[in-house]
């Protein structure tokens, strides 16, 4: 057995996703080992968002997926995550219960604010949330996945609607959380973002994983096929067969 395998989190094997007559992941093996940062990258249509939620469980699949501890938290923020008519405050306290409803009320409370106050919005904490803008509600999102503790955060493009301000600020605090040592896996169009912030690449191509490296590796002149072709900017969004 490899390290790999052995510290792994989560492991596909064979694994495949369709809807309807679109195969979306096809016959992925791989595996998410404990403290990584995984950016998914590729071109529209490629997968991309398919392999995180494949990842994550809430798609049906053929193959196998294995978690070897299934009593982890998994959390997901997504490009445009839902507020709940309630304060900030009460958006991440609503996650701690749902989380474990067993956590007495005091660690709940402590937990929520805690998190606010790691996000940058402690100030905001009885502001309605559906009253934020756009980047401060990704943060309570953020926000909201950190105070669970989760076993893998997984992110399905978390910037790309934000203006540059709040993009600077979101990555900053994911460029945190793996500095803790959280395990983060993260769907991206933005390659500056993933060599930024990933410590490895999958290069998702026609449902397929076409390049998994470490990310000085994959950002290297030689990076081949259709994976150096879409670092140039010469490979077409649209998936194409």
């Amino acid at each position: 057995m490899s390290a790999a395998t052995a510290s792994a989190l989560i492991s596909l094997r064979d694994a495949s996703v369709a809807f309807g007559a679109v195969r979306a992941v096809r016959n992925v093996t791989m595996h998410v080992a404990a403290g990584e940062f995984i950016a998914i990258v590729g071109a529209n249509g490629s997968g991309k968002t398919s392999l995180l939620r494949l990842l994550h469980g809430v798609v049906a699949h053929t193959g196998s997926r294995d978690v070897p501890r299934p009593s982890a938290v998994q959390a997901m923020v997504f490009q445009r995550p839902f507020m709940l008519r309630l304060s900030v405050w009460n958006n991440v306290r609503v996650a701690l219960w749902l989380a474990d409803r067993t956590m007495p009320r005091a660690l709940r409370d402590g937990r929520a604010d805690e998190a606010l106050r790691r996000v940058g919005l402690g100030d905001l904490r009885d502001r309605p949330a559906r009253s934020l803008s756009g980047g401060e509600q990704q943060r309570l999102a953020l926000a909201r996945g950190w105070a669970v503790r989760p076993g893998i955060l997984f992110l399905d493009e978390p910037t790309a609607s934000l203006d540059p301000s709040a993009k600077n600020h979101v990555e900053a605090l994911l460029a945190d959380f793996a500095a803790d040592r959280m395990t983060l896996v993260m769907s991206t169009h933005n390659l500056g973002q993933a060599r930024r912030l990933a410590s490895r690449v999958i290069f998702m191509d026609q449902g397929r994983i076409g390049i998994d490296l470490p990310t000085a590796e994959f950002f290297a002149a030689d990076t081949p096929g259709r994976a150096g072709l879409f670092l140039k900017g010469e490979l077409s969004w649209l998936l194409d067969g």
